[in-house]
């Protein structure tokens, strides 16, 4: 896998939005945050326009990234919100000209997408907070994409809740993934990823019970699921249920759809719908280890 040059001070980075639409002013947590760290900004066209919910219709939003996927002055690109719409244009998008030249491309949720459509192409991509809501976020959040960006030296170390769940062991792989709900909806498409002797993330947020089992389902008789070489489950946040209950935390429904492969399985990584957001790089050989206690992955 190709990694993207890090980032250095004066350096450009785009702000464009792929899904749902987004204002400037409430962008202006993560542009201070990226004059703060010496960086210029460029905001794409996608930031104030509006169809519906959608950021621009699907023309503007296709041509607004692929302007700053060609534009040499632009050293990454960070999405600036999830929501829905990035598989509307990913089909449209050249990356002829990213693939000489390749660029930070930052985000998660909707913008999963992008990140397995891009590791197929063999180039690292990296699973982070999105401006939008990053004053919410703790320090770590932070701090974990600057690091990355710039180049220094990254590991995630975490405490389960969830110690009854997690299965121990030691793994290494290529790290893909992202949310779970975009994961089902781009199976057996161009964009999907090859799960063999990979480390699957999965996170989510506000689905209800039966849909998670169901997703959880479809990969495990998909035969998605079988050949990974360990699972790491983030946020499982503001989950749903029906009037008669499904009787199993997201967790637990998670657990059962694996139990009877033999790799290692981690819950409660600070990654996803949640304050504590860490920063991953999708794409990177990781060294994954876990404990009852305590997972580790190691880039």
């Amino acid at each position: 896998m190709k990694t993207p040059p890090t980032l250095q001070k004066g350096d450009t980075v785009a702000i464009v939005s792929t899904a749902r639409k987004v204002s400037k002013e409430e962008l202006k947590s993560g542009l201070n945050l990226l004059e703060k760290w010496g960086l210029k900004v460029v905001l794409g066209k996608t930031i104030e326009a509006e169809q519906n919910q959608f950021a621009g219709d699907d023309a503007l939003r296709t041509a607004d990234f692929q302007d700053m996927l060609d534009n040499p002055a632009i050293k990454a690109i960070w999405c600036a919100r999830g929501g829905y719409g990035t598989v509307r244009m990913v089909d449209e998008l050249d990356f002829s000209e990213f693939k000489r030249n390749p660029k930070w491309i930052i985000g998660y949720s909707d913008i999963t997408v992008l990140h397995s459509h891009i590791h197929n192409l063999g180039l690292e991509t990296l699973h982070a907070q999105m401006p939008l809501d990053i004053e919410n976020k703790t320090a770590e959040t932070v701090n974990s994409i600057r690091e990355i960006l710039f180049g220094n030296p990254y590991r995630l170390e975490f405490v389960s809740e969830e110690k009854n769940l997690n299965r121990t062991g030691k793994a290494t792989g290529q790290l893909v993934g992202g949310n779970l709900s975009v994961l089902y909806s781009i199976a057996g498409s161009v964009s999907a990823v090859d799960p063999k002797g990979k480390i699957l993330l999965i996170e989510d947020l506000d689905e209800y019970l039966y849909h998670i089992d169901r997703m959880m389902q479809n990969l495990k008789r998909s035969g998605f699921l079988k050949p990974l070489s360990a699972l790491v489950v983030g946020g499982m946040s503001d989950m749903n249920d029906n009037t008669i209950p499904f009787g199993k935390t997201a967790e637990t429904i998670i657990s059962e759809a694996i139990s009877e492969y033999n790799y290692p399985v981690c819950f409660n990584a600070p990654v996803g719908h949640i304050n504590d957001n860490r920063a991953l790089i999708l794409g990177r050989n990781i060294t994954l280890e876990v404990t009852k206690n305590r997972s580790k992955l190691v880039f």
